[in-house]
């Protein structure tokens, strides 16, 4: 199969071309799995559109060329770990069906990074829902996810990460994540809200760290 202008919107209609900006094998710096290999699947288009994001290269999905799906499974099937993290951008702005059923054909593990704004499509073992304030996430998706990590920019947001956290199954776990530039400033306001609140936790953006992808 090959995209043509004839039939790209039936592809991106049942999912079967995603706008792709990258795909890349690396180690998870944020959140619960944070540590883990994974292999990421990062697309493009983004309705959010946080200030502080550090993919903006993310939000146009007209500059990604479409790759059919299964082409993308295959540029990753050499990898050796067993899981797949699929963000953004937002990918739930696209219909990922067909990608979930073909991972799941592969007996992978399906992680999703999203701000929970748009309604959820796939099957996925793990969700990491990261809402921003300038859009409310759907009550279905707080319901669903696993894990609740909010950017904290400024102290103000954490009333923001307590309204999500209200809302949100109780299994899931809850992270405080210091926006990266503010990080010098905003982690001692993370670390002694949490020595106060200790159902909170805090992920750090370790592959920064780490100087990694």
């Amino acid at each position: 199969m090959k995209i043509t202008p004839s039939n790209t919107s039936e592809l991106l209609n049942t999912g079967k071309a995603l706008p792709v900006m990258e795909t890349f094998y690396s180690v998870q710096g944020e959140g619960h799995l944070t540590g883990s290999a994974a292999c990421f699947i990062r697309i493009g288009g983004c309705d959010v559109g946080c200030h502080w994001c550090d993919v903006k290269e993310s939000w146009n999905a007209d500059i990604h060329p479409l790759m059919l799906v299964d082409d993308v499974i295959e540029a990753i099937s050499d990898n050796p770990s067993k899981t797949v993290v699929i963000t953004g951008g937002e990918p739930l702005l696209y219909n990922l069906d067909y990608l979930c059923g073909k991972l799941k054909d592969k007996r992978i593990k399906i992680c999703l990074e999203t701000s929970g704004v748009i309604p959820l499509t796939g099957n996925y073992d793990w969700i990491c829902l990261s809402p921003k304030c300038n859009q409310n996430p759907r009550s279905d998706i707080l319901l669903m996810a696993d894990e609740l990590k909010v950017i904290i920019e400024n102290p103000e947001d954490l009333n923001w990460a307590e309204e999500n956290s209200r809302k949100v199954k109780d299994k899931c776990l809850l992270y405080l994540q210091p926006e990266w530039s503010k990080f010098e400033t905003i982690i001692p306001v993370i670390v002694d809200y949490v020595k106060n609140n200790p159902k909170w936790m805090i992920s750090l953006q370790s592959h920064k760290f780490m100087n990694i992808p």
